[in-house]
């Protein structure tokens, strides 16, 4: 049935000539509507009966089976009413059991908790999008953690829930606060409770650990019972709502200062719609218990191992190390700021955290140790001995480092060599292996085998000094030779040249 006024815009258009279809369209009514208004405007269409469901005559069963057990199941209530004579379908049963569940839901009551003054603190995780470094998108977290009381707010931005990150934000809240409660009360965080089942409560072992010298007792809610927190519930809502519309910010510890100046200058010292207070006057009859004088700082740790390119991999990213670290399992520890690198409980290096990924930090002091070492390592005389025999020995010796394995052990097997199968033919494996791109002594031992045979020579006589036996001398050349003729030429022409 539709109103006197529309029935009077029926017939005006009418009148005016637009047809039935025309007058549907401007009005938004049915077609057929608008044809039983134009014959008949003065009659009064009944609304159709509404048709009875097939559930009407067990809808007091389906009550019972849900008063002795409210979670139970379509299937069990579709059996009951089913051995009573149910014709219909299991489809129009689960959607009356769904909206009998959604109506006892808003029906629920629950009471009100009001805590003593520094009885009790909240604490809960929002998520709030990302912030972009770069090319990399970090998750953006934010732990609330509210005094109950007082309705004292404190609030931490993060890029990640680890347990470390959560015990560090919590520590900081305890600074800013002044001080530790009797409990804490959270939601089912796996950092917080692993297992639960009814009332028997499995917390995590290192947040107890976290807790313990604070003398702080974990509370955890009942599953899909947000209430049980309100306090904390509502503050992310406030967050998400005053804090975070039309904000800018460049990076984590930008909108960690922004966050820290908006509790200063409105969230805690705003009045209170529930206490009629102000947070930060209300929080003066608080009285919190003092911190530990000795406690150790939660920072998120690992053991990393130092690769060959004397870096450590940390977060998607690479920071460099001393290279005599190469090889060696390290400390890292790092908080949202700072990461520091220690061996053996001595600290070695430490950067500002980079929120990038598949970034390499480097340290200028690691890489001119790295090329001090690579100097000291050309100068011994192996190598010098080595790189004197010719420009593909020089070059060859440059690629070396690409088989991964020792540089000295490798020069003193190609020199070995060449004393089995002379300067000429380790040329020419050399060579090949250049053409190859086969980098290593190994590759080299391997084409002379095959293809060379060892020059037959005379075992030197052996001294007693084996340091003597090692000696090795470069490859006399006649170019060496004709420089020192040359120069002595050039002398005597000079001399002769002034007697004339």
């Amino acid at each position: 049935m539709i109103s006197r006024e529309n029935v009077f815009e029926i017939h005006r258009l009418k009148d005016e000539g637009y047809s039935n279809r025309k007058i549907a369209h401007l009005l938004g009514l049915g077609r057929n509507t608008v044809n039983q208004y134009v014959q008949a405007p003065e009659r009064v269409f009944k609304p159709r009966e509404k048709r009875v469901s097939k559930l009407e005559s067990y809808k007091e069963i389906i009550s019972e089976c849900l008063e002795k057990d409210p979670t139970v199941g379509a299937p069990v209530v579709f059996k009951k009413i089913k051995e009573q004579g149910y014709q219909g379908e299991m489809t129009i049963l689960r959607a009356y059991l769904k909206t009998l569940r959604r109506q006892s839901k808003f029906k629920k009551a629950f009471m009100r908790f009001e805590a003593e003054p520094g009885q009790q603190f909240q604490i809960d995780w929002g998520h709030f999008d990302s912030i972009a470094y770069g090319t990399t998108n970090r998750k953006l977290y934010a732990l609330a953690v509210i005094e109950s009381y007082s309705r004292m707010l404190y609030i931490e931005f993060t890029h990640s829930q680890k347990q470390e990150v959560l015990q560090s934000c919590l520590m900081n809240a305890f600074k800013a606060f002044g001080g530790t409660p009797k409990q804490v009360v959270v939601d089912n965080m796996l950092t917080a409770v692993i297992n639960r089942e009814g009332s028997l409560i499995r917390f995590n072992d290192a947040f107890l650990d976290f807790l313990r010298p604070h003398h702080i007792v974990p509370r955890a809610c009942h599953i899909k019972a947000p209430y049980e927190k309100g306090k904390v519930e509502n503050s992310i809502k406030y967050l998400r709502r005053n804090f975070m519309p039309l904000r800018n910010y460049a990076d984590l510890t930008d909108i960690q200062t922004q966050v820290l100046d908006w509790l200063d200058q409105v969230a805690n010292v705003r009045v209170h719609q529930t206490t009629g207070e102000v947070p930060k006057e209300r929080f003066l009859r608080v009285k919190l218990r003092p911190l530990p004088t000795l406690i150790k700082v939660p920072l998120e740790t690992e053991n990393p191992l130092v690769h060959k390119d004397f870096a450590i991999k940390f977060d998607g990213n690479s920071y460099t190390t001393p290279p005599w670290a190469i090889g060696k399992k390290l400390t890292l520890k790092a908080d949202q700021h700072t990461l520091w690198i220690y061996h053996q409980d001595k600290q070695i290096c430490s950067y500002p955290r980079c929120w990038e990924r598949k970034r390499r930090v480097e340290n200028p002091a690691h890489i001119e140790q790295v090329k001090k070492l690579r100097r000291k390592q050309w100068e011994t005389k192996e190598l010098s001995l080595f790189a004197s025999l010719g420009e593909e020995f020089r070059e060859f010796l440059q690629m070396l480092p690409k088989s991964n394995r020792s540089i000295k052990k490798q020069v003193l097997t190609l020199l070995d060599l060449k004393d089995q199968y002379g300067v000429k033919s380790l040329s020419w494996a050399i060579l090949k292996a250049l053409r190859h791109r086969a980098y290593g002594a190994d590759y080299v031992e391997n084409i002379l085998y095959q293809e060379m045979i060892p020059i037959s020579q005379h075992p030197p006589v052996q001294l007693k000094n084996d340091a003597l036996n090692r000696i090795r001398l470069s490859e006399p050349t006649l170019n060496d030779y004709d420089a020192i003729i040359l120069k002595r030429r050039k002398k005597d022409d000079r001399r002769n040249h002034r007697k004339m």
